[in-house]
């Protein structure tokens, strides 16, 4: 994994150094800047527009007392939606522009949590609940020199 990383690394500002040089050769240096510019301003309004929308639809699940995932999926598809965007490149534009597609982002969101696992707020990974759980305090006794020392629990209510 870490490797593939580092060639998506590596590979990825070579491949868009060279279509911002191609492209600067057929339209020229200036209207390519304007262009990456352009992208860049365009993309950062509205990746703000639907991050708000996004942000009212996290409150409104949490105000029903719902786990937010799939918004804040979508917000995190937005977040890096706005990177691409704001980093000169075409093809990073084009990535950036398509994660701004709501149903694309939903599509994507769905799919990631179909693999993992989700937690409820007082629920473990086996299952239990808040009607397993015992509250209370240990505390261990002094030792005695005649007998041998014994633990106490202390249950409040």
């Amino acid at each position: 994994m870490a490797a593939r990383l580092l060639l998506l690394f590596i590979i990825a500002p070579i491949v868009e150094l060279f279509l911002l040089v191609k492209i600067g050769g057929i339209i020229g240096v200036i209207p390519t800047i304007a262009l990456v510019l352009l992208t860049a301003f365009i993309g950062s309004q509205l990746v703000r527009r639907q991050g708000l929308g996004v942000m009212n639809r996290i409150r409104s699940a949490q105000a029903r007392g719902e786990a937010p995932a799939l918004p804040m999926l979508d917000g995190a598809a937005l977040l890096l939606a706005g990177l691409l965007l704001i980093t000169p490149g075409f093809i990073s534009d084009t990535l950036g522009f398509l994660l701004l597609i709501p149903k694309l982002r939903e599509r994507l969101a769905r799919m990631l949590l179909s693999r993992v696992v989700i937690l409820t707020p007082g629920r473990g990974p086996f299952g239990g609940g808040d009607e397993d759980t015992i509250e209370g305090e240990y505390r261990r006794k002094p030792e005695r020199r005649d007998s041998t020392h014994r633990d106490s629990i202390d249950h409040h209510d």
